[in-house]
């Protein structure tokens, strides 16, 4: 059984026309189930493929009519529908709102806020803050995406708080930042920046064959020696895109440019980010930065397959 879809250009896709075409809640999970399911159902309990619908009982109201949205797997026998085994599973808010809500995130270069989603969809903030941290929550997950490979920057800037003058940045969480020169890049929320914490972070993201860029700090000489080579760049003496003798220009600048976006979300738009979150809120930045060549349309295609697998209650979010 194949999935109902629409025919048209993701990179056409606007709020416009999901608001237009889509508010039908019919039309929407069409739409959604074409985006998970491009070549039909899956069972997300046994990942069998022959599926089929579930029908009213003859004599019914309904009749004999097949139930929108609700499948049947003929190996497990379990039913589901097209949000079972995602983020969006357990969610009472309609599909047609969801997608408006991904639009939104997935368009907003400089993030929006809860209270913005929460006036645009006219649910109550509760509802958008948690619609908003199941998105973040599903973009986090880089265990199956290749390591980062070639040259890769990597830097560290300080998110939230007020430094105490007497200890710099007493208050203030690091974020890494470790970005592959014209490719993807990568997030890490660190407890401190220390020389174990540094290394941890480029050996669950970095190739051993990779070349590492960063600045002076000290804690990078001791975590960037397993990798092929190492070269930094020294800002105090206003270096900062250096070619080596290898022929490498060494810089940090990419992950200047994400820390750049990812502060103007929470100083413009967020205004408070607490430690426990943070990761959350990096890794919806990353995953536009990742996808910065799409359209807000295909941006938002590509970030339904992110959905699989993963499911975040209201009780884990707080």
């Amino acid at each position: 059984m194949k999935a109902k879809t629409d025919e048209f250009d993701a990179d056409d896709l606007n709020l416009i026309k999901l608001a237009q075409d889509y508010q039908d809640e019919d039309k929407a999970r069409e739409l959604f189930e074409s985006w998970r399911w491009p070549n039909g159902p899956v069972c997300p309990h046994c990942k069998f493929t022959e599926i089929y619908t579930i029908k009213s009982k003859a004599g019914t109201k309904k009749g004999n009519k097949a139930r929108h949205g609700l499948y049947c797997c003929a190996a497990c026998r379990k039913t589901f529908t097209a949000t079972v085994g995602t983020v969006l599973e357990g969610s009472h808010i309609k599909i047609s709102k969801w997608l408006m809500a991904i639009f939104i995130l997935c368009s907003s270069k400089k993030a929006v806020s809860a209270h913005q989603l929460h006036r645009m969809l006219g649910v109550t903030y509760k509802t958008a803050w948690f619609m908003a941290h199941r998105f973040r929550f599903a973009m986090g997950d880089d265990s199956n995406t290749p390591m980062l490979n070639g040259v890769v920057e990597v830097d560290e800037t300080f998110v939230g708080g007020k430094a105490d003058r007497r200890k710099r940045f007493s208050s203030k969480t690091p974020v890494m930042a470790l970005i592959e020169q014209g490719g993807n890049m990568r997030t890490r929320v660190v407890p401190c920046v220390t020389s174990k914490n540094l290394g941890q972070a480029l050996n669950e993201c970095v190739s051993k064959q990779a070349v590492i860029c960063t600045d002076e700090h000290v804690g990078y000489k001791q975590a960037a020696k397993q990798f092929k080579a190492h070269h930094s760049v020294c800002h105090s003496k206003f270096e900062y895109a250096v070619v080596k003798p290898d022929g490498v220009m060494a810089s940090t600048n990419h992950c200047e440019s994400f820390f750049s976006l990812l502060k103007r979300g929470v100083f413009g738009s967020w205004h408070c980010v607490s430690r426990e979150h943070l990761q959350k809120y990096a890794n919806e930045f990353a995953f536009r930065w990742n996808t910065r060549k799409l359209t807000d349309g295909a941006r938002m295609v590509a970030s339904i397959p992110k959905f699989e697998g993963k499911r975040l209650t209201y009780r884990q979010a707080v």
